[in-house]
């Protein structure tokens, strides 16, 4: 039996790469707390991508369960969940981090963001978009309330937990190890890990 290539995605870093329509793409967890801003978009138009307001409609939910599907702008599915080994609390509703996130944290100088990430990493494959939409914040904990108060908690994943997606486009994914270290997205510690995910076929 052959097993599948694992690519680690670099602490603080983001990274692009294609999936195809029939494959199924696992993010793994590593180290159980790395957030990881995860975008999609149709292969050949950087201008259809995977949306979050249009999945919350299709879904009618705000964090998809097993069995929804995360949809386009346009409506078309994208990516299936079919295995989620976490607790399943994830973000459809919060911006990615920016250089203006570290400027109201109060941060003095650069701090990498997902932001950046992920137009560098879009940039490193040859493409590029002229906005950043709402990414699919994997694992990330923002409960919010019945006073519909969103707080920030960190995340409840555990060291290997992992998300299983049946790829229904082809699609150009770019994936950011988010590099928050100020709160406690990334966990108590506040340490950014790097992550992982392999392609199935």
């Amino acid at each position: 039996m052959n097993h599948p290539e694992t690519t680690v995605i670099p602490a603080r870093k983001g990274i692009a790469f294609e999936v195809r329509r029939g494959s199924r793409l696992k993010i793994i967890n590593t180290h159980g707390s790395q957030v990881l801003d995860t975008w999609a978009f149709a292969l050949d138009d950087m201008k259809e991508y995977m949306s979050m307001e249009h999945t919350r409609s299709s879904t009618s939910r705000i964090i998809p369960a097993t069995g929804d599907t995360y949809v386009s702008n346009l409506f078309t599915p994208m990516l299936t969940v079919i295995e989620d080994t976490s607790p399943g609390i994830h973000d459809t509703l919060m911006c990615c981090c920016s250089r203006k996130t570290y400027e109201r944290l109060k941060y003095e100088g650069y701090h990498d963001n997902c932001n950046d990430n992920f137009h560098a990493a879009l940039a490193g494959v040859g493409r590029q978009s002229a906005f950043t939409p709402g990414p699919l914040n994997l694992f990330m904990n923002f409960p919010v309330s019945g006073a519909g108060v969103i707080t920030r908690e960190p995340p409840v994943s555990r060291p290997g937990d992992h998300v299983l997606f049946d790829v229904k486009a082809d699609l150009l994914m770019v994936i950011s190890a988010c590099p928050q270290d100020i709160q406690t997205v990334n966990g108590v510690g506040k340490m950014p890990t790097e992550a992982a995910f392999q392609i199935l076929n």
